[in-house]
């Protein structure tokens, strides 16, 4: 199974998916927004596709920490996905910067600013998803050798 993370805006969701592993994420695509049943049916397509056994979904904290209405969207979104999709666990993320790093990625690889524009959420959901994935890797117990 593999770890789905969403990064969720008003117009578009960024989609990414870890390797196998769970060390790596990658992007998958940009759901352009159009009505929740098309947007809950896409992103079920997508769990099954991906065999998706968890759901890392931004978090938009406000900079001092405190829960704004972009995370109370995020709260009522992963709602949703918890009932609709029951047996796949939802986590909010805290998602401060990330589009700003995946901008600075983006910028980095010298793509164009319309370039950029098309594929920013799905990169920010990358850039949520590894920092998932490396939270997760700090807190795995390591085996030490013996002397």
């Amino acid at each position: 199974m593999r770890i789905m993370a969403l990064d969720l805006g008003s117009r578009t969701i960024g989609v990414a998916v870890s390797d196998m592993t769970g060390l790596i994420a990658s992007g998958v695509e940009t759901i352009h927004r159009t009505s929740p049943e098309r947007d809950f049916s896409r992103l079920g397509e997508l769990f099954r596709e991906w065999d998706a056994g968890e759901i890392v979904l931004g978090y938009p904290k406000n900079m001092n920490g405190t829960i704004g209405e972009r995370a109370k969207v995020s709260e009522s979104f992963a709602a949703e996905l918890k009932q609709r999709f029951p047996g796949i666990p939802v986590i909010l993320w805290d998602e401060r910067l990330s589009t700003v790093a995946a901008e600075k990625v983006l910028i980095d690889a010298d793509l164009q600013r319309k370039k950029r524009r098309k594929v920013i959420d799905m990169m920010a959901a990358v850039v949520i998803l590894q920092n998932y994935l490396d939270s997760r890797a700090l807190r795995r117990p390591t085996a030490l050798k013996p002397d």
